[in-house]
Parts: C-alpha cells; structure tokens; sequence
C-alpha cells in the first residue's frame, strides 16, 4: 500500500506541474526532441550484414567463417548468368561483360568467368569424356571437306557455293557437316527473323562441336562478381548493381539477337529482397498510416484528438530514436521492427488516455481536472503494462540471435519511454489544444450498440458454455501444433517474381548448374580422395570436385585423339580467317535459286521438300531487299546476312584450334588462379559437394544436409547456413518465450498479489498464441525466419488487453452492464484494430516473408481480441462470481 500511494502522490504532483506549466514542458520536450533528431540522424545507421545477426559463436558460424578466411574469393559474390539464341553469342557476351565490369575497381574486387581463361582454352577438350571427345573427332572429320573449302571463301558467295554443290552431290555429307534437310530449316529459321527486321544468328558450335564442353549444352554462361558492398546504405551492393545493369546495356549490339543477363547469387538474392522489403513497406506503412488516422478519428470523433495522439507519437519515436543511437549505434534487418512495436503499443496508451480523458470531461467541465484525473486512474494500469511487456521482450535479450536480442533490448525500453512521453505530452498538449465534447456519452450505431449489448450479454450469461468450448477448441489446437511446418529456406521468403529468385531456382533444379552445394575442407592431403569417395556414395550426392580432379583422366588417350583430330583438318588446324566483307551475294543467290528449282521436281520426300522451299523463299526476299536498297543500307543489308549465317564460325573454328595445343595436365602447372580456388594459401583443401535433387524441395535440402553431415559435420556452404540459422532461430524463441511469460507472471503476481488474477491476463495470451500457431497450421503458413518475429510483437499486445480488460471486470462483472462501451472496453478494441492495421498491409507485400509476418500478426490481433472480449469475460464469471462487483467508474 505505501507504495500505491507513493506512485500516487507522485503522478499528483507530476500531473499538475504539467497542467500549470503546458508551454513550458512543450517547449522543453520540444528543444530536446530538435536535439535527439540531429544526433539520431547523425549517430545511428543500417547495418544491413545479416551474417552475424544469428548465433555468432555458433560451431556452423565458425565453420562458415573458417571458409570464408580460406576462400574469400567465393564469397558475399554475385552470380551473372548470361543466356542467349546461340552459345557463340552467349560466350562473347559474357568475356565482353566480365572486361567491363573489370574496368571498374570502384564497384568490384574481383570478377572471372569459372572456365574461361588462357589454361581452360588450350585445354578445354582434356575434360570432355572420351565418348564426347569420340563424337566431336567424328564430327570435324565429316566437316573437314565444308572447313577446308569455306576457309579458301569465307564469305556469303563461298558458303553458297558450297550449298550449291550439296544440292547436286550424290554424297551431301561430304559437302556439308550435317544432314541437309536439317542444316537447310537452320538457315531458314535465322534467315527469316533477320530479313524480316529480327535478329538470328546460326549457330556453327551446334552443328559442329556441340560436344566440346558439357557446361554450354544449356547455353549458359556464368560470372562469379564479388562486389564492393557498403553497409551503410539501406542495399549495400546498389551501386555494383546498377553498373552491372548498365554494362549489360552496353554488351546489346543491335544486329544481333539479345543477351539476357539475370542477376542472382547470395548478394543478388539479398539486394533484391531488401529492394522488395522497401518498397513493399513503404506502399504499407502508407496503407497503415492512412487506416490508423481513420481508426483514430472514429475511435475519438475530434480532428483534435487525433492530431494529439499522433504528434505525442511523433515525439516518442523521435526519443525512442536517440535511445537507439546511444546502446547499439547500428540497426540491423530484425531490430528496425521495434519502430513497429513502438507505433503499434505507443498509439495504443494514447488512446487509453484519450477516451478515459473524454469520459472524465464528460462527467465533469472541467478540462484540468478531467486531464488529472485521467493520469492517477491511467497510469497505474499503464505501468504495470509497460513493466510486463517489457520484461517479456527483454526475455530475447541473452538469446544467440543477435537481431532480436537487439530488437528485445530497444521494443522493451521505447516502451517507457513513450509511456513517459504520453503522460507528459499528452497532458499538456489537450491542456492548450481546444476540444469539445458532447456533454452526452457518444452514442455509436444503434445496431452497432445493440450487437455490443447482445455480445456482452450472451458472453456472461453464456459463459459456462464459451469455456467448454474454448477448452475444446485448446485441445484440438495442440494437436495441430504439433503439425508446425518450419521453412528454413530464405529463397522461399522471397518475391518469386524477382529475377534473383527466377534465375535462383531455375539453377537450383539442374544438380549440373545448382548454386546449393556444400563445402567440406581438410588439412591432410591423403584423406581427400577418400572423403570424396564416401561422400559420392550417399543417395542424396550427385558428385564431388576437389583439386584432384582438376587433373583430368585418360589424359594420354585423349591427347591422341587431338592430335588426331589436328591431323584430319591439315592446314587448316593453324588458324580460320576472317569473315571477307563487302561481298554482293545476288550471284550467288541466284545461281542457289535456279537449282533448287532444278531439283525440286525430282525430290519425294515431304520434309525435304518442305525445306528446300522455304530455303528458296529467303533466298528471294534476300535478292529483293539487295535489289531495292540504296547504299549504305544495301551494304549494311548484306553484312547482317552475313553475320546471321557465318557470323560465329570464326570464333568457333579458333577456339577449337586453340583446344589443338593441349598438353598433359598435372597439379603442379596448374595455374594460380585454379589452383586457389581449391587449395588456400593456409593449405586447406576444398572438397566441393554436388546435389542428386531439386533444392526447391524442403524434404530433399534437408536429406542433403543430413547425408553430408552425417559423414563430415563440418560441413559448411548456404544450405548449411539456412538450415542451422533457423534452427538457432527457432531455440532462442522457445528459450525467450518460455523466460519471458514466467516472469511476466511472477511480475504480475507480485504487483496484484492476487493468483486469480495473475491467471487471468495470462489466459487470454496463451490462448492467442495457440490458437495463432494453430492458425497457421489450417492457413498452410510455415514458421520462417520473418513470421517468427510476430511472437514478441503479440505478447507485448496480449499483455497489455489482458491487464486492462480483467482490471475493468473486477468493476464491472455483470450482465447489466454493458463492458463493450466503457472507455477500457472501448481503447483495447480501437488499440487492437491501430495495430492490426499497422501490419495488416504488410501481408500484400511480394515479399513472401513480410506477406508472412503481416498475415500472422493480423491473424494474432484477432485471436487476441476474441480472447480478450469473449474468452476472458466469461472465464471471469465463472472465476470470479462469488466477489464482490464494485459500481462502475
């Protein structure tokens, strides 16, 4: 009791300093909020690194960290992938884009094409497998007759010449490198985009050395980009990004088909998320702050009200700021929530003092005395509310989850300190801002008033009944608790229309090109190869790559078969020439066109047919467009049609040629800039495991990690990092919660010194949380590293209605009474929906993870309202029945 009454006297006198002194407190809270503006904006940033923010000390952090040290190359990297029509176009695009990007040191620390440098030229051919070696020797044998002839006439009259010769030779293979019919729908179709105002371009890798690496048989080319990444900014690799995306503009050429570029990899994935998280919850708080001002002016029927309470919030987030600035100096991705925490509990004490303010005018003219008495009855309830929640967030404080230990330490404190803001601001600003209230109690819609008066009727008269079938309703919820999915997998929280994320999972379903490997290292030399050995052997691994491997096998016999093949093309083998331009190819056309017309009568079969009249028809809209150019047009004409038909086999024949000088392979004239890749300055070699399935499937990345951990725990590499972050993520919640509601309760208990009630707030939170987890289950909505951040947020709100709504039904216990329109009744409702709709925006976001967190604390406010306006009261007269009921206030 003395302690009662020392708060008391306090909040007294307090009350009425402020009410004699309102421009005095305004002005000094004023001056102090200008001052914690310039140092917030001054002293406090975005961290926006998640690599630490989850268990640091961590055994898979360590192992992480231990590979980051080794090989810092691969890592916080970007990952182009460069697709075109042809593999000639997407590999000249990606050497052209890797010496832009290399030219800009400001933006990038390192950029390289995997398989693309002087070693992997020359001895490219040494890794193909000996049938694919076999099949590529068969093919330029076939083509050494069309090689050695369109060599002597590297021009459009040379290669239709050469055509026109297959079409009279009774032995068309030896003549061109492919069955006729097939290479005649080739040229058709590139043909037909450039005459008619496209871009084709005809492959001669396809049709000649398709098998020379494996890697291009899906037209794919990657750039492994390691960024320079600034933490201070909201999107740390923004700037390396936008040169990307202009150097790509740069690469387009206009007579050539375009070259699709996606940006992916773990920082593209990260920069795309943070650009989505931006805009998404900008659109919402937008969304919010309009609904919120609607909520307020409904809740208050004042412009004046309204303006109040928002300006006391401005104020408390200004100071809740410079607190921030002071303990931990830079917010990261989880932390900056507490500003949410804050609007959501910081609107809701103003809107308790509001409406008990508005009831007290009511009641009694006087504004001064109404504000007074509104701050002794207020504030107690109040503190106590601010005291449990606060405890409960600071619960997360000593967990390994860095973000939310943060996030506790900051939502916990800015809750006093917009308490604080709210009995003095407040206070003073409705002692001098001029309002007018009705002299009658406001009177809502009658059909509104007679639902509340039916609910609460129904509510208390029914309350055995509600309480049989809430306990019912418990039980069927554990049981779906216990039915939780948990989605460990970052991609998935993710914009799925991102190109990021596209191009993400696209690679993730070919084990060839799968982003998702794991990484194991080791000291010893003798025990790589059999690590690999048991580590290839388990069902959920496609291979293993180490340095070994590096040194190709059947080297001898492979080397024959080169020289073999340099053999078969002779003189050839020492270069192709350039491409002659400026020649006119009517002639020629003319001379093709008359001889398809020749043979066209003597042929049968349909698709040959087929072919040669559609060939025939390009040939004639070439001639009509040769004949009807005027210069510089015409010439430019020609050259594109030159282009699209023989533009790549230069390129082609010369990197091939280039194969020809391949030498025997060892670890020791292994270049530098291999070698690192897979063996560290430190001496650890890096063992790199390749996937058998599709990563998009949970079940299938977790069998993965669980194989290649059973056999080396060390393991390390992305899947590793989400698997072992979420399960971090996961102990320290159950670890704080569980902290967090045993000493609320004691804290409640020792304030009320009453178990009956203790239990009573804390129903209504339990039942919320269940019934929520259970929602989730029926929603189909998984656990993630977003949603999970809803629980604290939601205990703070259940905390708060519990507390209020049990202390007005221990006046107001009755089925006379109608609790739904008392000022109590009234601010946990409008408090709850200011909330909600703080959040419920969030849940249209395309960010799958803040879609996640909004719909989970939307569907939490509604378990919390339900528990608090039906649950509780009816749990209460059947707790509370034989106590006395106290008049109404």
């Amino acid at each position: 009791m003395p302690l009662k009454l020392h708060l008391r006297n306090f909040l007294s006198h307090w009350g009425n300093w402020v009410l004699y002194n309102p421009v005095l407190v305004l002005l000094t809270v004023g001056i102090l909020a200008i001052f914690a503006w310039r140092y917030t904006v001054d002293n406090l940033s975005i961290n926006t690194d998640t690599a630490e923010l989850i268990a640091p000390d961590a055994p898979f952090q360590k192992n992480r960290r231990n590979f980051e040290k080794a090989f810092s190359q691969d890592m916080h990297t970007l990952l182009l992938v460069i697709e075109s029509a042809t593999p000639e176009l997407t590999k000249s695009a990606a050497k052209r884009l890797t010496r832009l990007l290399s030219a800009d040191p400001a933006n990038f620390v390192s950029v390289y094409i995997p398989n693309d440098n002087e070693f992997f030229r020359q001895n490219g051919l040494l890794y193909l497998d000996i049938d694919d070696l076999q099949t590529l020797t068969s093919n330029l044998s076939q083509a050494q007759p069309f090689i050695g002839r369109i060599a002597q006439e590297p021009d459009l009259n040379g290669f239709f010449s050469i055509l026109q010769d297959a079409f009279t030779s009774s032995d068309k293979t030896r003549v061109v490198p492919i069955d006729l019919s097939s290479l005649l729908d080739k040229l058709t179709a590139a043909l037909h985009k450039s005459v008619n105002g496209g871009n084709g371009l005809l492959s001669w890798e396809t049709l000649i050395a398709e098998k020379r690496l494996k890697a291009q048989q899906a037209n794919k080319e990657f750039i492994i980009v390691q960024p320079r990444l600034d933490f201070t900014k909201i999107r740390p690799a923004e700037n390396a990004i936008h040169a990307i995306h202009k150097a790509i503009t740069e690469i387009q050429e206009p007579s050539v088909p375009a070259v699709k570029v996606w940006v992916t990899g773990e920082v593209g994935l990260e920069h795309d998320e943070l650009a989505g998280m931006s805009e998404g919850t900008f659109t919402a708080s937008i969304f919010s702050v309009v609904l919120v001002c609607f909520i307020l002016l409904v809740a208050y029927r004042s412009v004046s009200f309204m303006l109040a309470t928002l300006i006391t919030l401005a104020v408390a987030m200004i100071f809740c700021g410079v607190f921030a600035a002071l303990s931990v100096k830079h917010l990261n991705l989880i932390s900056v929530a507490f500003a949410v925490s804050n609007i959501g509990l910081g609107v809701e004490y103003g809107i308790h003092f509001c409406l008990r303010y508005q009831d007290n005018l009511r009641e009694n003219g006087d504004r001064g005395r109404a504000i007074h008495r509104t701050l002794l009855a207020i504030s107690p309830p109040l503190l106590l509310c601010a005291g449990t929640t606060a405890i409960g967030l600071y619960a997360f404080i000593p967990t390994d989850y860095k973000g939310v230990s943060e996030l506790g330490l900051l939502a916990g404190t800015s809750l006093f300190i917009s308490l604080f803001i709210t009995l003095t601001v407040l206070p003073a600003l409705l002692q001098l801002i001029p309002v007018s209230v009705s002299p009658q109690p406001l009177r809502p819609n009658a059909g509104f008033l007679t639902l509340s008066e039916k609910l609460a009727t129904f509510t208390l008269h029914y309350a055995k009944p509600i309480s049989l079938l809430t306990c019912l309703i418990a039980i069927g919820s554990i049981i779906l608790v216990f039915k939780i999915k948990m989605d460990f997998n970052p991609i998935n929280l993710r914009d799925p229309n991102t190109e990021s994320v596209i191009a993400f999972k696209n690679l993730m379903k070919d084990k060839d090109t799968s982003p998702m490997t794991l990484t194991v290292m080791a000291k010893e030399e003798e025990n790589i190869k059999p690590l690999q050995q048991k580590l290839s052997k388990l069902s959920s691994v496609d291979k293993t790559i180490s340095l070994f491997d590096l040194a190709p096998g059947s080297q001898e016999d492979k080397l024959a078969m080169i020289e073999e093949m340099s053999l078969v093309l002779g003189s050839q083998a020492q270069g192709f020439p350039s491409l002659k331009p400026e020649t006119d190819p009517s002639a020629s056309i003319g001379r093709m066109v008359k001889t398809i017309d020749g043979i066209l009568p003597e042929k049968t079969d349909v698709h040959e047919i087929s072919a040669l009249k559609s060939f025939k028809k390009e040939l004639q809209d070439i001639l009509i467009e040769i004949e009807n150019r005027l210069q510089p047009s015409r010439r430019l004409f020609i050259e594109k049609v030159q282009t699209t038909l023989l533009g790549t086999l230069p390129n082609v024949m010369n990197e091939l040629l280039t194969g020809f000088n391949a030498r025997e392979i060892t670890l020791d004239n292994l270049p530098a800039n291999v070698k690192d890749r897979w063996l560290s300055k430190d001496g650890w070699y890096r063992i790199q495991i390749v996937p058998k399935k599709d990563l998009n499937d949970l079940n299938n990345l977790e069998e993965f990690i669980t194989d290649v951990q059973s056999v080396a725990p060390e393991a390390t590499d992305l899947p590793v990092m989400y698997w072992e972050s979420m399960k971090a993520v996961i102990g320290a919640f159950k670890e704080a919660i569980a902290i967090a509601l045993i000493t609320i309760t004691l804290l409640l208990y020792a304030i009320r010194r009453n178990l009956t009630d203790t239990l009573l707030v804390m129903t209504p939170l339990l039942l919320a949380g269940l019934f929520t987890m259970a929602s989730t289950v029926i929603s189909g909505t998984p656990i993630n590293f977003a949603n999970i951040i809803a629980l604290p947020l939601l205990l703070g709100l259940g905390v708060d209605n519990g507390i209020h709504m049990v202390e007005k039904l221990r006046h107001s216990l009755s089925e006379e009474k109608n609790i739904y329109q008392s000022s109590t009744a009234r601010a946990i409702f409008y408090g709850a929906l200011t909330t909600s709709s703080s959040f419920a925006g969030l849940a249209f976001s395309p960010h799958q993870g803040i879609a996640s967190m909004g719909l989970v604390i939307t569907i939490g406010v509604f378990w919390i309202i339900v528990c608090t306006f039906i649950i509780l009261p009816a749990l209460s007269k059947l707790v509370l029945r034989h106590e006395i009921k106290y008049p109404d206030r």
